[in-house]
């Protein structure tokens, strides 16, 4: 071997001859069996190839190959590891100058064979497979840097050579290597052989070896695996190989995978439920991990595609409610139903873990783009259509929206009020805040703790309570800044009125009373300065004087809970303000309420079984906070004590008003119509007037003479009547308080509501049709039939 060395390497062109003739015995020794020349013969190759490195060698590489193919071709075992060790050999080798002719097809078809070996003796077929996936390694690292051999990164060769090595990761027992993504796991003593160690470890330099150009044909071989081999449901395997991929390439590169996933969820919008819910969990991972990286422009269309799949998953839910309720299969209805859930909930946990990880300038429009897609009573939703799913599809979508942006405001942390609460945010989320359903009020206001806590203070104000020492609870604070200031003075009024109208709903239970408490004290520890806090104040004291009034006829519980929780507020903040005369006022109205009325108080009204009375006693003016009093109490330096002499009247909008009757408007007739337009669509009203409503015509005209045309060119009296007018307004606007001229605009805007509300009480009346009209006259029902053509139709539904 050493004379045969020091010629081949003396005589460098006469190695293409002596591969020829090695090659040569070669093949007629393995067809006569004789594995001791042919070990013999491949050792030969195997030390030329190592000591010769010159341009000869190229001929000599093509007569290598041919034997390593002829070994590899062959049944026996060990002729097959034989070869493929020759092989790894010469991967190993770094060629000085690209071959433009040499193909790797054979090989790369050979070994993922070998990978899948199903030979009866388990220790031969871990040899095979460890011989196979050491060979596709070797032809990975002898192609992957060759920008000649960029064809194995085409389709036919990923989709032989991933599966390979997905099969032989999946067929390990030890699964929990996977728990460290970061490092190659080895399972077992000697982890070169390990299949699964060794796949794993293969996997992860393709990976790490992929340009941008080719990591979509490096994934969807792995999602095409999962599919054929449902690993989708149980999901682990799927979930270890997508964290691999992840941790694997380059970062920049990480939206390519996460747009696959999502095709790939595309694709299967209408597979079962757990297969689903594997795919969303498997993007959780994605994009758990690409969060902390750069996700380029994947980012609201990974949200854009969960909430359609979420539209979808409701969809599919409520249409096997309804079938399940005509049929008899109750069990697998339910079980159907709860899958469903599992998909919701995944989807729900991936947007909030995904935009709680964003930062948080990008969190900031995630926010934004979630709350675009709730949809909101009274105002139109494009993005999700709600006219299929109805009432009860509606109520899942806006609560899981609401769920998941808990989660994605969860330690948001912004410098600015009205950077982290812009109109386009703040409205639809105080208009859901509204509605008659306390679960949403709820959700709504653990937003706002997220957004407007700051300081991390909810933890410690946890419970609605009267709380002895505030100081003690080591609140955290600073100083309110310009920018918050002006935040407050534009929406400060705003927040004051959704919290006034949140409080007095009838279906308010613990918790809401809880949420409310610390949104007042909150607001107090981020956002209060002294004109603030007087605004708090009258707000408490409306509270107050509402609940006194009672003029909706509130249920007891509810009222002695407001009072509760105005208690629980003014005591905190008396401490917080650290003004001693307002805190001894306080503290004796508590102190009298725990002796005479302990149901005014928080730590008995929230009690199981707490007795109720049957009215409260409003002449007893000690048990309730004097507006008198506190105003003494504040009239020193700082405070504009004036002010709270004037009662908080709550600016209720036309917007407010119109949800409400749209919403009143929509149960009403919910059980009527089985076929009806949403709430988000044009209401389409008809107004039919009486014809005894309308005045003559002949009364309409007016006899024109000299006199009416002498009136009409003398102006003078008129001009000086409405110049007057003009400056009594101006003279109001400029002069009358706040309170004044805000009840002024309420009483104008309450006879427009009273209008509102009697037009959309026509809504509920059915639309006339052809079949007849039931009426009611003089105690008799008649049927009337209304021809179409004199059937009077909306603009908007005429085609």
């Amino acid at each position: 071997m050493e004379k045969l060395t020091f010629y081949a390497v003396s005589a460098p062109e006469k190695l293409d001859r002596i591969g020829a003739y090695l090659a040569e015995r070669l093949s007629r020794d393995v067809v006569r069996h004789r594995y001791g020349n042919v070990v013999i013969a491949m050792e030969a190759l195997d030390q030329l190839l190592m000591a010769c490195h010159s341009q000869s060698i190229k001929p000599f590489v093509e007569s290598f190959l041919q034997m390593v193919a002829k070994l590899l071709e062959s049944r026996e075992p060990d002729l097959q590891v034989l070869g493929t060790n020759s092989f790894v050999k010469f991967a190993n080798i770094e060629e000085d100058t690209p071959s433009y002719h040499r193909r790797y097809d054979f090989f790369v078809s050979q070994f993922s064979a070998m990978c899948h070996s199903t030979h009866d003796e388990p220790e031969t077929r871990t040899r095979i497979r460890v011989a196979g996936i050491k060979g596709l390694q070797g032809v990975v690292r002898k192609t992957v840097n060759d920008e000649l051999q960029a064809i194995i990164w085409e389709p036919q060769h990923m989709d032989k050579l991933i599966p390979s090595m997905l099969f032989n990761m999946q067929d390990s027992e030890d699964l929990d290597r996977a728990g460290h993504p970061g490092t190659p796991s080895v399972a077992g003593q000697d982890g070169e052989e390990n299949p699964a160690a060794l796949a794993e470890s293969c996997f992860r330099e393709l990976l790490g070896r992929a340009a941008y150009g080719n990591m979509n044909n490096a994934v969807r071989p792995v999602l095409v695996h999962l599919d054929n081999h449902h690993l989708w449901d149980p999901n682990e395997f799927a979930v270890s190989c997508f964290r691999i991929i992840m941790y694997s390439i380059q970062a920049q590169h990480s939206h390519h995978v996460i747009q696959q996933v999502l095709n790939h969820l595309d694709t299967n919008n209408k597979n079962t439920p757990r297969v689903r819910a594997g795919i969303v969990q498997v993007l959780l991972e994605t994009v758990a991990i690409a969060a902390k990286g750069s996700v380029g422009p994947t980012v609201l269309e990974v949200f854009n595609t969960l909430l359609k799949h979420l539209r979808m998953s409701v969809d599919f839910e409520l249409g096997e409610n309804s079938r399940r309720n005509s049929s008899t299969s109750v069990s697998s209805g339910r079980s159907k139903e709860s899958e469903e859930r599992i998909v919701q909930n995944a989807i729900i946990q991936t947007i909030g873990f995904f935009g709680g990880n964003l930062p948080d300038y990008q969190r900031a429009e995630v926010m934004m783009f979630v709350m675009g897609k709730v949809p909101v009573y009274g105002t139109p939703c494009h993005t999700l259509d709600t006219v299929k799913i109805g009432h009860q599809g509606t109520k899942r979508i806006q609560t899981m929206l609401l769920s998941s942006l808990i989660m994605v405001t969860s330690g948001f942390k912004s410098k600015s009020m009205a950077a982290a609460l812009p109109p386009p945010f703040l409205d639809p989320l105080f208009s859901i805040s509204l509605m008659e359903d306390s679960e949403l009020r709820q959700l709504v206001l653990e937003i706002l703790h997220n957004i407007i806590d700051r300081h991390d203070n909810r933890a410690k104000l946890r419970g609605i309570r009267v709380i002895p020492n505030v100081a003690a609870l080591k609140i955290k604070r600073e100083k309110i800044s310009k920018q918050d200031v002006a935040f407050m003075k534009k929406h400060g009024q705003q927040l004051y009125r959704h919290i006034y109208l949140g409080c007095k709903e009838e279906d308010n239970v613990h918790k809401n009373f809880e949420l409310l408490f610390t949104t007042l004290a909150i607001l107090t520890i981020e956002l209060a300065n002294e004109e603030v806090v007087i605004d708090l104040i009258r707000l408490s004291i409306a509270l107050q004087d509402m609940v006194l009034a009672n003029e909706e006829n509130m249920p007891m519980l509810v009222r002695c809970g407001i009072m509760a929780l105005v208690a629980a507020y003014l005591n905190f903040l008396s401490q917080m303000i650290a003004n001693p005369p307002f805190c001894q006022h306080v503290s004796k109205v508590i102190e009298l309420r725990s002796m005479d009325a302990p149901f005014l108080l928080p730590e008995h009204i929230f009690r199981d079984k707490c007795p109720l009375p049957e009215s409260l006693d409003k002449e007893d003016r000690l048990l309730y906070f004097q507006t008198a009093d506190m105003a003494e109490c504040l009239a020193g330096p700082g405070y504009n004590a004036e002010r709270l002499s004037i009662p908080y009247v709550p600016q209720v909008t036309v917007l407010y008003t119109v949800g409400k009757i749209l919403h009143r408007c929509k149960q009403t007739s919910r059980d009527r119509f089985t076929r009806r337009k949403s709430f988000v669509d044009t209401i389409s009203l008809q107004v039919d007037i009486m014809s005894n409503s309308l005045p003559d015509k002949s009364q309409l005209a007016e006899e024109i003479t000299f006199e009416t045309l002498k009136k009409a060119i003398d102006t003078t009296g008129l001009e000086e009547q409405e110049r007057e007018k003009r400056r009594q307004v101006m003279e109001k606007f400029q002069k009358a308080p706040f309170e004044e001229i805000a009840a002024h605009c309420e009483s104008k805007a309450n006879m427009l509501h009273d209008r509102l509300a009697q037009i959309f009480e026509l809504t509920i009346r059915p639309p006339p049709s052809p079949s007849g009209v039931v009426s009611i006259s003089s105690g008799h029902t008649q049927h009337q039939s209304v021809p179409v053509y004199e059937m009077k139709f909306p603009d908007l539904c005429v085609y």
